[in-house]
C-alpha cells in the first residue's frame, strides 16, 4: 500500500464517520467538511481530479450547513439514521 492509499483510506473513512455522525451537533458538521477538504485533497493528490472536484464541491455545501446549523442552534438536518 502506498502512501496516497493509506491517506485516502484515513480520509474517507473519516469523512464517512463525520457524516454518519453529524446529527449530534454542528461540531460534527464541521468536521465533515473538513472530511471533505481531506478527501478532496486526496483525489487531486492520487490524479483522480474529478474526485478532488467533488469533494471540495461537498465542503462547501457542509460549511454552509454548518453555519445554518450552529445560527439554528439545533441539531442537523441532514438525512441520516
Amino acid at each position: 500500500m502506498t502512501a496516497v492509499t493509506i491517506y485516502g483510506l484515513c480520509a474517507v473513512t473519516f469523512m464517512m464517520l463525520m457524516y454518519a455522525l453529524e446529527r449530534r451537533g454542528a461540531a460534527y458538521v464541521a468536521a465533515f467538511a473538513l472530511g471533505c477538504l481531506l478527501s478532496s485533497a486526496y483525489g487531486f493528490w492520487s490524479g483522480a481530479w474529478p474526485f478532488g472536484i467533488a469533494e471540495a464541491v461537498w465542503s462547501l455545501v457542509a460549511l454552509r450547513r454548518y453555519q445554518t446549523v450552529r445560527s439554528a442552534g439545533g441539531p442537523s438536518t441532514a438525512p441520516g439514521p
